[in-house]
C-alpha cells in the first residue's frame, strides 16, 4: 500500500459525519457473556424468540459480516473519500471508534439512528445488562463506522447503499477529548 492512501484518521475534523453500516447479529464478540445469559449448555437453541426471524440456534451462529470488499471498492474506484475507519469488535463502539480519532476530536453517535438487531434486546433484558455496558460489549448492530466529510455524506450514503450495505448516518464528529459520547 502506498503510504499516501493509508486511511489513519488524522485527517478527521469537527464536523465531519459518522456512518454506521449494519451488522447482521453478533459478530464473533461476547460470546462468553451471551453464553452465560443465555445458559446455551441448558437451553433448547431451536425456539425462536420473540423479535427473531431463525431459531435462536441459528442467530447465534450467523457468521461474521466482513465490510473489506466494500472499502476495497470505494477506495479503488475513489467512489468518496473515507477520512477514518472503524471495526466494531470486541469492546463495541466505546473501545474501537476512538482508535480512528485524532487528538482533540471526539465522537458523538445517536443510537436512536438504528435498531439493533432483536438478539441485543433479548441479551439487555435476559441479562440484565446495563446500556452502556451493551455497547462497550457488543457491536449494537453497526459493525464497521467511517468517518467521511459532512459535504461528501449524503453521497457516500448513497454509494454504500448500492454496494449493498445498509448504512446509517449515526453521528458526528466534534471537537473535545478523543472518545465517544452516545447519546440515546
Amino acid at each position: 500500500m502506498d503510504k499516501d492512501t493509508i486511511i489513519d484518521g488524522h485527517t478527521i475534523k469537527p464536523g465531519d459525519v459518522l456512518i454506521g453500516l449494519a451488522s447482521n447479529g453478533l459478530h464473533s464478540n461476547g460470546y462468553s457473556l451471551v453464553r452465560k445469559v443465555l445458559d446455551v449448555e441448558n437451553r433448547d437453541l431451536s425456539q425462536i424468540l420473540p423479535g427473531l426471524d431463525c431459531t435462536l440456534g441459528e442467530e447465534l451462529l450467523k457468521p461474521t459480516r466482513l465490510y473489506a470488499r466494500t472499502v476495497v471498492e470505494i477506495m479503488s474506484k475513489k467512489l468518496f473519500d473515507i477520512k477514518g475507519m472503524s471495526h466494531i469488535t470486541g469492546g463495541g463502539i466505546f473501545e474501537n471508534l476512538p482508535r480512528m480519532l485524532p487528538d482533540g476530536v471526539k465522537a458523538v453517535v445517536d443510537t436512536a439512528s438504528w435498531n439493533p438487531p432483536a438478539i441485543f434486546g433479548i441479551l439487555e433484558q435476559e441479562g440484565s445488562i446495563p446500556r452502556r455496558d451493551m455497547y462497550n460489549t457488543f457491536n449494537m448492530g453497526i459493525g464497521y463506522i467511517m468517518a467521511v466529510d459532512a459535504a461528501e455524506a449524503d453521497k457516500a450514503m448513497t454509494v454504500l447503499a448500492e454496494l449493498g450495505e445498509r448504512p446509517y448516518k449515526i453521528g458526528v464528529c466534534q471537537a473535545g477529548e478523543k472518545g465517544v459520547e452516545l447519546t440515546w
